[in-house]
């Protein structure tokens, strides 16, 4: 049985292409970085209390345009990556 890793794409923070089902999150504390991931993320309760932090740190402002998440990059790969989608 094959252990299957979710895709998350990683991009550069200046390309604004978002493929079908996906949406852009910027992670970081200090130096955001830019990532492609698909919506079915949003069902996952883990990510749901990413956003929630993104809310009370952020409001609805977000300082990148986008949904920004204040988390190191390695604890949002971690968390992620154990999605079952």
């Amino acid at each position: 049985m094959a252990i299957r890793v979710p895709r998350i794409i990683k991009k550069s923070s200046t390309s604004l292409e978002v493929p079908k089902g996906h949406f852009a999150v910027y992670v970081g504390e200090k130096q955001k970085k830019r990532f492609v991931i698909p919506i079915s993320y949003l069902s996952q309760p883990s990510f749901q209390d990413l956003l929630s932090q993104a809310e009370e740190e952020f409001g609805f402002d977000h300082p990148m345009g986008g949904v920004t998440i204040p988390c190191l990059e390695d604890i949002f790969i971690a968390i992620t990556s154990q999605f079952r989608i």
